[in-house]
């Protein structure tokens, strides 16, 4: 179906490094923050200006096994879902973000502090999806346009069987468009499917401008768009697509506001925007909101440490990432916690204190966490080894440099920790920073 974008092919062949760079900020400040979609119908009441099936209880319970990252139990609930309701978009869209989520999880993708600095932008980080969870991801996508596209084509004067229709496809279209961001670094398909997603939710709203669901993925686009020069949107032919970020910070908190599906979405992704303005006050206080609302997610729990410590408010991040290592030993606190996101946070936050010892103990403990990526691992323990630098232990330091450059697995650490095996790590060249993911 074509949907109004250039072919311009993918990213992966042909393009140089500037234009993936330049679609990678459309596709990312646009998409990634569909890292945290966490639909929020829960308590709400039915409204016509929302689709009918996320105020279903059995939907309302799938969504609060997600809220809690219990992502195999949200599937399972979904998949009912499906099954009961076979020509419903929405539940497509919505097991397809369980899908999604559970594998960027397991990835290590859903910490934001990869994505809230420019490093993000240079960083082709190598992510091996088993051919299971690919396929699934690809079917649940597939699924949700054609159930979609079905729909709209059966009952095109219904104007509410249009409007949902159309933003479930949208919304299935930015969940697959931020997944073959961050696995496939496929940033032009991903771009296409995000200018998609915001066609889509435009439509909506034609059709019901108090649709506010739908003013997430505008909100979303018009942020990205208003972050590129005019020459670089001519560039990859999007020159006419406006955008404005404050106007879109205001849709993302009308959506955050009255949205039924997208509320939480909203939220957490105008944190992100927020906080990749530096405007980390702002940012705090609607992470906070998510933190107290949701204390036993372990995702907002963990973004409002990586927000205090991008404040520099090194004490409030050191308190919040120790209160979160200390409830996810607690039975059943955390459904999955993946500690290691937790342990580098705050060890990055101690390195910015100073705090050298403290800060080889929490890299080392994060690149020990047995449910680690190999990516996360060797950059723990790169650092660690940093650390034992700082503080004259060699001995130690050579070992973790050792483990950061061993042969297999993610390599884009290994020629810095060869250089550190063969002269130590100096504060003088290079100074303590904080050393977020990269």
């Amino acid at each position: 179906m074509n949907r109004g974008w250039n072919a311009l092919g993918d990213g992966r062949t042909g393009a140089g490094a500037g234009m993936r760079e330049l679609v990678f900020r459309l596709a990312v400040a646009a998409l990634v923050a569909a890292l945290w979609l966490m639909p929020g119908a829960a308590g709400a009441q039915a409204s016509t200006h929302a689709d009918p099936l996320a105020f279903d209880p059995a939907v309302q319970d799938g969504l609060t096994h997600f809220y809690n990252l219990d992502y195999d139990g949200a599937m399972e609930r979904f998949r009912h879902v499906i099954q009961v309701h076979p020509e419903e978009p929405l539940a497509y869209a919505l097991a397809l973000q369980v899908a999604v989520f559970r594998e960027l999880y397991h990835q290590d993708l859903l910490d934001t502090t990869y994505y809230a600095h420019n490093s993000f932008l240079t960083t082709k980080r190598q992510v091996n999806i088993d051919d299971r969870s690919r396929k699934d991801i690809e079917s649940l996508t597939q699924n949700a346009e054609a159930a979609s596209e079905r729909r709209i084509k059966a009952e095109p004067h219904d104007k509410n069987a249009v409007k949902n229709a159309l933003f479930a496809r949208g919304f299935a279209l930015g969940l697959h468009a931020a997944f073959i961001t961050l696995a496939d670094h496929s940033y032009f398909t991903a771009a296409r499917e995000g200018l998609s997603a915001r066609n889509d939710s435009e439509a909506v709203l034609k059709i019901d401008p108090a649709y506010a669901d739908a003013d997430m993925a505008v909100g979303l686009q018009q942020f990205a768009v208003a972050s590129l020069p005019r020459l670089l949107r001519m560039a990859i032919g999007i020159a006419g697509l406006g955008g404005n970020k404050e106007k879109g910070l205001a849709l993302l908190r009308s959506a955050s506001e009255k949205g039924v599906v997208t509320n939480i979405d909203s939220r957490t992704a105008l944190s992100l925007f927020l906080r990749h303005d530096g405007r980390y006050a702002e940012a705090l206080a609607v992470q906070h909101g998510l933190a107290q609302e949701f204390p036993h997610n372990y995702l907002f729990r963990l973004e409002e440490a990586n927000l205090a410590k991008d404040e520099g408010n090194g004490p409030l991040a050191i308190s919040i990432y120790t209160e979160v290592i200390s409830d996810a030993s607690k039975r059943g606190y955390f459904t999955g916690a993946r500690l290691q996101m937790a342990y580098f946070g705050l060890a990055d936050t101690e390195r910015g204190q100073n705090d050298l010892a403290d800060a080889a103990k929490g890299y080392v403990e994060s690149a020990k966490q047995p449910n680690n990526s190999d990516w996360l691992r060797k950059r723990a323990e790169l650092n660690a080894g940093e650390m034992f630098d700082l503080l004259h232990d060699r001995a130690a330091a050579i070992k973790q440099y050792q483990k950061a450059a061993a042969a297999g697995g993610d390599q884009s650490k290994a020629d810095e920790a060869r250089k550190y095996l063969r002269a130590p790590y100096n504060d003088v060249q290079h100074p303590l920073r904080w050393n977020h993911p990269r």
